[in-house]
């Protein structure tokens, strides 16, 4: 048996005859980009997170950006963020001349700490990106009581933490001001990119909403700066629209499968990084091992497909050589980068693949 890390098409199948029916009826209807679906869909999706506004835009990177600027960040501030996330934060501080600032992570959940960032702020802080990572919420409380009353803003990153909760309260409604994305592989992904801007504030989605389209007030005029064409077209919104409300149930299966995974480990030297609780939509299983590719190749052998999310933390990214940047300690982070390993965990995986997973687990101990 071969189990995939991930396998796309079979939710596609899900749904065909719906998905299909959708996508006819956006193309009939003639309105490509920011029509009926797409209103639509930012309605919806905003209630889903327990949030006043969503803008749609037209990717993850996007909308951090987006989100960076609606916050007011720009040259000579200063954002803290963790390493270990993939980049996406980093990249879009590059895109506003903004410095980013490392701060380390808890090392039991990977995602950044309030210690960490205590450490890191300065007179330049302007945010705090809290990325939500493999799906599990950031201590939210612990980050607030270090920012205390500064006039800095908490952005969630919540790529990977479609539906999660904190303290009865959903991902994207914690902050200030959230990132969303829409990759095919997220826990709500379009058959495409796409993004979203989550907020309570109106001001701050107003901008959002200029900034997506070149800045305008009113057509073809353009009266606020950093703006660019980030728009969510009309097919990936009816697509969306059709896929939220399974969203609960699909991070319910992802928690049995880690459930699964868990029990199979249990005593082992191999260690999740997570307990399936509300807080966590195992969008990503990971696990520790202090051998991870001796581990992978063992599970590579048995056919099955691991991943490393993410193998390169973004202070030691060659791209961003020469650039300004700062850090903290980083210890935390820097030990996971040897050790973090992706299990198989998909809401359409088949319980003879978990059994296959699961047994695997319990025999590399």
């Amino acid at each position: 048996m071969f189990v995939p890390l991930n396998d796309l098409h079979r939710q596609f199948l899900s749904l065909a005859d719906e998905i299909q029916a959708a996508v006819w009826s956006a193309l009939a209807a003639g309105r490509y980009v920011q029509g009926p679906e797409h209103d639509l869909f930012e309605q919806e999706f905003a209630a889903f997170c327990g949030a006043t506004f969503a803008v749609a835009v037209a990717s993850g990177t996007d909308a951090l950006e987006l989100a960076l600027r609606a916050a007011g960040c720009g040259p000579g501030d200063d954002v803290i963020t963790a390493a270990n996330a993939g980049g996406y934060t980093t990249t879009a501080c590059a895109l506003l001349g903004v410095v980013p600032v490392y701060a380390d992570v808890d090392p039991d959940i990977l995602t950044i700490s309030p210690q960490s960032v205590a450490d890191a702020l300065g007179p330049r802080t302007r945010a705090v990106v809290a990325t939500h990572l493999y799906g599990r919420v950031a201590d939210i409380d612990g980050l607030r009581q270090v920012l205390g009353g500064r006039d800095i803003r908490l952005i969630e990153d919540c790529a990977q933490a479609h539906g999660a909760q904190y303290n009865g309260r959903r991902a994207g409604s914690l902050g200030d001001i959230a990132a969303f994305s829409f990759y095919p592989t997220k826990n709500l992904g379009a058959m495409g990119d796409g993004g979203a801007v989550v907020t309570n504030s109106r001001e701050m989605a107003d901008r959002v909403r200029q900034l997506r389209q070149y800045g305008w007030t009113e057509k073809y005029h353009a009266s606020l700066p950093g703006g660019r064409n980030s728009r969510l077209d009309e097919v990936q919104a009816a697509i969306l629209r059709r896929k939220l409300p399974r969203v609960d149930g699909w991070n319910q299966r992802r928690r049995a499968i880690v459930a699964r995974y868990r029990e199979a480990t249990s005593g082992a030297v191999l260690r999740l990084v997570h307990n399936p609780g509300e807080d966590f939509v195992a969008h990503l299983c990971v696990a520790r091992h202090p051998q991870r590719d001796r581990l992978r190749t063992c599970l590579a052998e048995q056919g099955i497909a691991t991943a490393i999310h993410y193998p390169v933390a973004d202070h030691q990214q060659l791209a961003l050589q020469g650039r300004p940047w700062r850090k903290v300690d980083l210890s935390a982070t820097e030990a996971a980068q040897n050790e973090i390993l992706t299990l198989p965990c998909f809401p359409e995986m088949t319980e003879s693949e978990i059994d296959c997973v699961s047994n695997s687990l319990r025999s590399a101990g």
